[in-house]
């Protein structure tokens, strides 16, 4: 019972590893670069390395991708090359394997333009049922690669989960506006009320999600902190989202005070994973309320986990001509 987990070095897969390793289950790790999550060093564009890896296993958790921080530093090319071809070599190695279950991990970028409302609407509330409208290259392959993996489910009989994870990086936000306006720990734990995930239930989703794919045949899932907050607050919550977080978690315009920190003034989306937590039996640990405990206790939010991984960085070198603050160069908009 091996799991192979493609991607291997980076955030998601080392954390999908150590928890694997910790129950004692048997993983093997492929990443381009090494690591100690990592035992095969290739890329998974190279079919004989990807067939090497495969040997033996019996599930994959492919978390391997070009994220939305290399789109300004790489092409459009490398793009397809890493999350369309990589993807179609494993799916097709996976299928002439035998392999039993099949996690790839995806992005809520798939819905693109769907997660910014129009000025006057009402915050976006998004479901699985939100139709896609990718916005850059990184959204459009991940969206391919979800195509190539419904495909191999549906013609080849591969049983797959698709994951489509909020953000759980821990570097600083890419907008300057919100670097600007709030602390790291700020924004990030407001973000837990309708945007983002901590890593460690990010990985044991996975691991959920690859026991639940044999079963399941095909499913595609939003990945995301449970929201405390209800689909008729969207209207106010685009003008007035202090008052609606106030009533559904009370105490929290308080503890905020305290912290020196502040509510948004705006919120645009809200990501709903009630149907992950359903299918998949997957149970997060950490939400607003855990996050907001933590918070009030003066520790650091967030999985012990996260704070061991750390911030890896998504680029070989630094870059010394940036704003300040800014992780990493960023599109033009």
């Amino acid at each position: 019972m091996t799991t192979l987990v493609i991607g291997s070095s980076g955030h998601l897969g080392r954390a999908v590893i150590t928890l694997l390793r910790q129950a004692g289950r048997p993983a093997i790790g492929l990443d381009t670069r090494p690591a100690a999550t990592t035992d095969i060093v290739g890329s998974i564009t190279d079919s004989a390395t990807v067939a090497l890896a495969m040997q033996g296993a019996t599930g994959v958790i492919h978390t391997a991708t070009l994220h939305k921080p290399h789109v300004a530093t790489h092409s459009r090319q490398d793009f397809v090359d890493t999350n369309i071809t990589g993807t179609l070599t494993l799916l097709n190695a996976a299928t002439r394997a035998g392999v039993g279950a099949f996690v790839f991990t995806s992005t809520t970028s798939a819905f693109g333009r769907a997660l910014t409302p129009g000025a006057g609407d009402p915050a976006a509330w998004i479901t699985e049922a939100v139709a896609d409208r990718p916005k850059n290259i990184y959204g459009a392959t991940k969206t391919g690669a979800e195509a190539l993996c419904d495909l191999a489910a549906h013609r080849d009989g591969l049983p797959i989960v698709i994951l489509r994870c909020a953000r759980f990086f821990p570097e600083p936000d890419d907008s300057a506006a919100a670097r600007a306006s709030f602390s790291d720990a700020n924004l990030k734990a407001n973000e837990f009320l309708h945007r983002r995930l901590d890593l460690e239930d990010a990985a044991r989703a996975h691991i959920d999600a690859l026991g639940a794919a044999p079963a399941l045949g095909f499913g595609r899932y939003i990945l995301s902190a449970p929201t405390p907050l209800q689909p008729e607050d969207a209207a106010a919550l685009r003008h007035d989202p202090a008052t609606v977080i106030e009533a559904r978690v009370p105490g929290t315009k308080a503890l905020w005070s305290r912290l020196g920190w502040s509510l948004p003034d705006d919120m645009s989306r809200v990501y709903d994973s009630a149907a992950a937590q359903a299918a998949l039996g997957w149970q997060p640990r950490y939400d607003f309320a855990t996050i907001s405990a933590q918070a009030a206790r003066g520790e650091c939010i967030g999985s012990q986990l996260a704070r061991d991984i750390g911030a890896l960085g998504y680029h070989d070198a630094g870059f010394d001509d940036l704003p300040d603050g800014a992780p990493y160069p960023t599109e033009p908009t």
